[in-house]
């Protein structure tokens, strides 16, 4: 079975490649919350998934031609390279087996032998992204075991960032988080679609949320563009940055 279909048009048993079907030139933030707006369950996201989700995070990373997260969120999921999933491995034919993490840190304060580096297979070698006000050590510790892109001088410029993964070919680009990196991207305009699946569960307590930082000087609107359920009452949400309003 696939998802129902609610929205353009409602149908049953859409694939899920069909649905969350990925063009170029696109970066798309991937994204589950409860229903009380918690992105995390005891400080991780995966509590909050099913069967289905999960199939449709592996079916982002196999889209992607690089995965984009921030230095925080892939020490506290404890991230590694992506894996090479058989469910999505025809997706990948003439690229890589797996995307390559595009890691965003500021400071440079990260364990370089950790499997997210260590680990990383020749074909998706793990990128750094990071200003120039690094340390030089650590560039040069980062540069032994990744690929580093220097954008912007004290913090991380996004939008030059987005351009030089671009200018690598790597046009489709997913960014997992964490809510500070996704706040930056939007405030930057690098967003142009969230898939938001979310969980029928009401979390409480002082959980993240799927932003983090200031306040936005005017809400950022976006339009729903497809909608899709599962039995199981979880709701599946593709949105686009809204370009105008009231056109």
């Amino acid at each position: 079975m696939g998802l129902t279909q609610l929205l353009p048009d409602p149908r049953p048993d859409v694939g899920l490649e069909e649905a969350f079907a990925f063009a170029e030139d696109t970066v798309r933030a991937v994204f589950i919350a409860s229903v009380d707006g918690a992105a995390t369950l005891s400080g991780r996201a995966g509590g909050l998934a099913n069967a289905w989700d999960r199939s449709v995070f592996a079916l982002h990373r196999a889209l992607a031609d690089v995965i984009l997260v921030g230095a925080g969120t892939a020490r506290t999921e404890g991230y590694g390279p992506a894996e090479d999933d058989p469910a999505w491995r025809s997706i990948r034919t003439g690229r890589g087996a797996t995307a390559p993490i595009a890691l965003v840190s500021h400071g440079l304060g990260l364990d370089f032998d950790s499997p997210l580096f260590a680990e990383a297979p020749g074909s998706a070698r793990t990128i750094v992204i990071t200003p120039a006000s690094a340390p030089d050590h650590a560039l040069e510790r980062a540069s032994a075991v990744a690929e580093v892109i220097v954008a912007g001088e004290t913090t991380v410029d996004l939008p030059a960032a987005i351009r030089a993964l671009r200018e690598r070919g790597l046009r489709r680009i997913v960014c997992e988080g964490g809510p500070r990196l996704f706040t930056d991207l939007l405030r930057a305009g690098e967003v142009d679609e969230v898939c938001l699946t979310r969980s029928p569960s009401l979390v409480a307590g002082y959980e993240t949320g799927i932003l983090h930082g200031a306040e936005f000087p005017e809400p950022l609107d976006l339009d729903l563009v497809r909608a899709f359920a599962t039995d199981d009452s979880f709701l599946y949400l593709l949105y686009r940055r809204a370009r105008t309003r009231g056109a």
